[in-house]
């Protein structure tokens, strides 16, 4: 069961940044730096792509936690678990709730899509640490690479804090302020690393006689 679990998330992370990347190479209708990737929810033609994309990485991110326990690395309940599974739910929400079409004006919907998109860009780096925390004894490359995949991708909300604490001196919105869409994929593709290093260690550690698995923290 770990094994397939792990299968399906190294999958589902696959489909998740063909998907996306094949976004960025085909089209020109969103600017990659100034962007966020969600803009391309809102061309009718390319929004069952992204969407794809996203479902997939969601289902990556609960197979992975799957693997984890299966393997043994982490008990049900665990600081990793529950924020696999946020930001699976996280990313659920961003394809059910639009992202604000600024053209026609703010939503409800565009509200719940921004807070469901931070959930999960927080949880899964989250989720990340502390399995790389609580397996470093046992796995220490693979916590190793879990656990600074995991603070690499919350580094990136740096320039964002940044751009909040100088509004006020300089009058202008943060998201203008940073190259956002920038920051955003590089954020996205550092959080899609962290959780295929948990992925890739639940299959790794499927290889390994169970005498010698750590406990499961």
């Amino acid at each position: 069961m770990a094994r397939v679990s792990a299968q399906v998330a190294l999958a589902g992370i696959g489909v998740a940044v063909v998907s996306i990347l094949g976004l960025m190479l085909v089209t020109d209708a969103v600017d990659p730096v100034r962007r966020t990737i969600s803009e391309y929810a809102l061309v009718p033609e390319l929004k069952p792509v992204f969407d794809l994309g996203v479902l997939a990485f969601a289902v990556a991110a609960v197979a992975t936690a799957v693997a984890l326990v299966r393997a043994g690395l982490v008990r049900p309940w665990s600081v990793g678990t529950v924020g696999l599974g946020l930001g699976a739910a996280g990313l659920v929400a961003v394809v059910v709730f639009e992202k604000v079409n600024w053209a026609v004006g703010p939503s409800l919907s565009g509200y719940i899509h921004r807070y469901a998109s931070l959930v999960a860009f927080v949880a899964l780096p989250v989720a990340a640490i502390a399995v790389g925390r609580a397996g470093r004894a046992a796995w220490p490359r693979a916590a190793g690479w879990a656990r600074w995949t995991g603070i690499a991708a919350l580094a990136w909300f740096t320039p964002i804090l940044v751009g909040f604490a100088q509004r006020p001196l300089t009058g202008v919105s943060w998201w203008r302020a940073i190259p956002l869409g920038l920051i955003e994929r590089g954020l996205a593709l550092t959080v899609v690393l962290a959780v295929a290093a948990l992925a890739v260690w639940g299959l790794a550690a499927t290889r390994r006689p169970a005498s010698l698995r750590s406990s499961p923290v």
